[in-house]
């Protein structure tokens, strides 16, 4: 069953239909939640209140847009809200004493990884650790251009900002996680 018949059931009030979006984006929708609050349990009620609100405003989503835009504004909205009452801290700061590998990096993707081998996967450890060292909203614009593969207009769209802003703060994020890089690993090239 393809994704808009999946939707237009759902829209017709078939719960049936939520289990097969749900298999559908499971494992990119909960890696990009925990990319954002970066705990595994708060994770997994974020990902469930998701859904959860996707039954609930199905009938208001409008089929003429992109639903998985949809879907990770929903997702998104409801991340933001948790952390604004969880760390009232502002979310463009860096969080202090990130830990190291964290369980987005061993979620199993469908899509072959960017980075291959032993060496490659230090380096890809790695990455995980600098990015986790970010800000969320560098979290955020990095995840969903690198890991979910969204235009930069879809991306647009989900964190309801311009398309200037998007690619102001993409560019801000690779430079942060360069010099983070640099920071934590100096000597090694990072391109």
């Amino acid at each position: 069953m393809g994704l808009e018949s999946e939707v237009a059931q759902l829209r017709r009030g078939d719960l049936d239909a939520l289990s097969g979006l749900l298999t559908r984006y499971q494992n990119r929708l909960y890696r990009y939640l925990l990319r954002l609050v970066r705990d595994p349990a708060e994770a997994e009620d974020l990902f469930q209140q998701t859904w959860i609100r996707v039954a609930e405003k199905i009938r208001q989503y409008d089929s003429r847009r992109n639903f998985e835009a949809w879907l990770f504004t929903v997702a998104r909205n409801i991340a933001i809200d948790h952390l604004r009452r969880m760390r009232p801290e502002s979310l463009d700061e860096p969080i202090e004493g990130a830990p190291g590998e964290s369980a987005a990096t061993r979620l199993p993707s469908r899509e072959r990884p960017v980075l291959d081998g032993i060496v490659e996967r230090e380096r890809t450890s790695r990455l995980a650790q600098a990015l986790d060292l970010l800000p969320v909203t560098h979290r955020e614009v990095l995840t969903l251009r690198f890991e979910e593969e969204m235009k930069l207009e879809e991306i647009a769209e989900v964190i309801d900002i311009p398309l200037s802003t998007v690619k102001t703060r993409l560019r801000r994020a690779l430079d942060r996680l360069r010099q983070t890089l640099e920071t934590h690993y100096p000597g090694e090239v990072w391109q």
